[in-house]
């Protein structure tokens, strides 16, 4: 290793155990599918979007789900995908900001994964979500109203992951270098039990 490197530069470094998925949970725009493509290649792991395949399963996007089948329909359509990722071999998974309300995915998460809350001021999330109208649960609706409504809601759910990483101030890069350092962590405390 050469004398400036650290042990952290190491993409598989030997203190982070990844024989299980990465989980990366939050609501909606929190930045969970971009930072969980550069964590992905942080760690050396495959990335899947839980929403990209719910879409790719369906044939249709997630609004065109909500618009034909329901948000009922969607919900059962994310847990069958959940429950085949998160059997699968190691990854990093973005969620759907509401697949971690079911509670068999919370199960399976709790069994097969390290799940991540990236939490952000609701501030933050407003601004970006409201750059594309592609999110059916803000469809009308004022953004922070309802993340708002959504947080008070799924925080407390959102609260039982393994780690909670605050994200929103800083750069998609330093949101990775955040939920890194607090994987180390978690994985030194699991090695001493």
């Amino acid at each position: 290793m050469p004398a400036d490197a650290s042990p952290d530069s190491s993409p598989l470094s030997p203190n982070l155990a990844l024989d299980r998925t990465i989980t990366l949970v939050g609501l909606m725009g929190v930045g969970k599918s971009t930072v969980g493509r550069r964590l992905a290649q942080r760690l050396g792991l495959p990335f899947f979007d839980g929403d990209h395949e719910i879409e790719a399963a369906a044939g249709m996007s997630v609004s065109e789900i909500f618009a034909s089948r329901g948000e009922a329909e969607f919900r059962a359509g994310e847990a069958r995908i959940m429950r085949r990722l998160l059997e699968g071999p190691p990854i990093v998974l973005a969620t759907g900001g509401g697949a971690m309300l079911n509670p068999e995915t919370r199960a399976l998460m709790k069994t097969h994964s390290v799940s991540v809350w990236m939490r952000a001021d609701l501030k933050v999330i407003a601004e970006r979500v409201q750059r594309r109208d592609t999110r059916p649960l803000l469809r009308g609706r004022d953004p922070l109203e309802a993340l708002s409504q959504l947080a008070e809601a799924r925080y407390p759910i959102y609260a039982e992951a393994d780690l909670t990483v605050d994200v929103g101030g800083g750069s998609h890069g330093q949101a990775v270098e955040a939920i890194y350092r607090e994987l180390r962590r978690h994985a030194r405390e699991e090695s001493k039990r």
